[in-house]
């Protein structure tokens, strides 16, 4: 017994200074010899979360209800109980998430108001809107501004400004929104809000930003979230999800060698404390893998992202592209796009319009490109009018429209500089090469595409790399002029040629007349012995 005190004044001691590992070790070593009260089984509920030992911290908390729940303390248990929904829900448990909440809301319903009510309303409406229904929410976050007031509990207060913002942010008034997102961090900051909730609202205004590809604001909140971490030792649940926030961000910039390590040990860290994460940390390795040309490995972190409750969209997709098979990237992203939720829908609307092209589908491809535009005009996010600048400048470019793409796509260069992304840049500097060769300016044209492939070099884009180098262009063809001279040596006339590649005949004919000089040819049939002889083979246009 005198052990047992000796331990507990260590775990009290180094609760006192923070020093959460030790804290936890302590507690935990004396639970093993007997019977914690009350007060310190909360810190070894407390000092385990602050440590990341997510299991150590649900035990702990579950036998902390239970003692409360029989000693008669109703409100406290309900609290404890609430918490436990909300981390068994980040924990990638909804349905135990769920069992929680009821017993909370069983609790609750008999006593007279309190702050656990409010929280038990936020938690509620905050479920809805991963639903997609805003409803919940809009009657919850004026009701949790009252009871703010009226009980003087600041992080209620806290709690109906998260809701509201989030309310405002998915209707497209996305300055009010994050306005309301920013007041709602005083309280935080002010350590008025309990740090697991804390935690939750961090995440999950980064996790909109993302959303809305607002990607400055993202790094923002993103680095308040690494600094909030700072109190915590040894990898706080949501210091892990903050370092899958900032690996998504570098993808975007490049260093993907690095980054791809460091996606490895992320989300296999991540499975067992949050497995959502882990999964979209999963889908971002396989992104960044199908971008290096690894092929197999994009297929097993795809793959990886699906089960643990992540869809692997539209990376996926473009990856079945990259291998020959456009129908079924097409038939994946369409199933990802029966969703009602503009946000969700958003980031898959570029691949789409480019695989409707592909698939023949100009109707489609029009529908949805005019889709992207109207959400880009919605939410007034940069990334969002990236994306639709983007693919209507390669809708305008299929088309023979050059003079009408060149401006959208200087337009989107300047966004994409902005946001940091550069292998989008370098796409678009592809696409700028395209259509000023089909206006006959071939130093411009040339130049565009150097400057596409040192980007792609210095991202190590393998595959971008493979299909733009100029050693596997022979006779110096660029990429279109191997696409068209490949479908001549299969027999295709030029109106055959325009529809595959989405080009006009007048445009067929201009590459035509490039390949014939540099080849030294004069005719169809020469340049399609000259193809047979290599064995030229068509492949999908770029994106």
């Amino acid at each position: 017994m005198d052990d047992f005190e000796a331990v507990l004044t260590s775990g009290r001691a180094a609760y006192e200074r923070g020093d959460w590992e030790a804290a936890c070790q302590q507690f935990s070593r004396a639970r093993t010899q007997s019977r914690l009260s009350i007060e310190d089984l909360g810190r070894l509920s407390s000092s385990a979360f602050s440590c990341g030992q997510v299991q150590q911290m649900l035990d702990s908390s579950e036998e902390l209800y239970h003692r409360l729940l029989r000693d008669g303390d109703t409100s406290t248990a309900a609290m404890k109980a609430l918490s436990l929904a909300l981390m068994w829900v980040l924990d990638g448990d909804p349905v135990v998430g769920s069992g929680w909440l009821n017993r909370a809301r069983r609790l609750l319903q008999s006593e007279p108001e309190s702050v656990e009510h409010g929280f038990l309303l936020y938690l509620d409406a905050a479920y809805a809107l991963t639903l997609y229904d805003t409803g919940p929410a809009v009657t919850a976050a004026p009701e949790l501004n009252r009871m703010g007031q009226r009980l003087q509990s600041p992080a209620l207060t806290c709690l109906s400004l998260v809701l509201s913002g989030l309310v405002d942010v998915r209707d497209g008034r996305c300055a009010e929104g994050f306005a309301q997102l920013d007041e709602a961090m005083l309280p935080v900051l002010a350590g008025q809000v309990a740090a697991e909730w804390a935690g939750d609202i961090y995440c999950t205004v980064i996790h909109v930003c993302h959303q809305l590809a607002d990607l400055r604001r993202m790094r923002a909140w993103t680095t308040a979230t690494e600094r909030w971490c700072e109190q915590f030792t040894n990898g706080v649940t949501y210091s892990g999800i903050c370092r899958v926030h900032r690996l998504q961000l570098l993808s975007f910039e490049g260093g993907w060698e690095v980054l791809e390590e460091e996606l490895v040990r992320s989300s296999a860290d991540l499975e067992d404390r949050n497995p959502w994460v882990a999964g979209e940390a999963y889908y971002q390795l396989g992104d960044i893998r199908r971008l290096r040309g690894n092929a197999p490995g994009a297929w097993d972190a795809f793959g990886r992202a699906r089960e643990l409750g992540v869809e692997p969209q539209p990376g996926e997709a473009l990856l079945y592209l990259d291998t020959g098979r456009p129908d079924a990237g097409w038939s994946a992203l369409c199933a990802a796009l029966d969703v009602p939720d503009r946000l969700a829908r958003a980031r898959l609307l570029r691949p789409a319009v480019h695989l409707a092209q592909l698939q023949g589908l100009p109707d489609e491809a029009e529908r949805l490109c005019r889709e992207l535009e109207e959400t880009a005009a919605a939410f007034a996010s940069s990334g969002f009018r990236a994306w639709a600048e983007h693919a209507r400048a390669g809708l305008l470019t299929a088309q023979a429209r050059p003079g009408e793409a060149l401006p959208l796509l200087r337009s989107a260069a300047r966004l994409y500089h902005d946001l940091r992304g550069r292998y989008e840049v370098a796409g678009i500097y592809e696409l700028m090469g395209q259509a000023h060769r089909d206006l006959g300016q071939l130093e411009l044209a040339a130049a565009n595409s150097a400057a596409a492939l040192q980007i792609y070099r210095s991202l190590g884009a393998g595959r971008d790399i493979e299909r733009l180098s100029p050693t596997t262009s022979p006779a110096g063809l660029t990429p279109r002029e191997v696409e068209v001279l490949a479908r001549v040596a299969e027999g295709a006339s030029n109106k055959d040629i325009a529809a595959a590649l989405f080009i006009s005949q007048k445009t067929v004919g201009r590459h035509l007349a490039n390949i014939f000089i540099k080849l030294g040819v004069t005719s169809r049939t020469a340049a399609a012995a000259w193809a047979h002889d290599r064995k030229l083979a068509a492949s999908p246009p770029a994106n």
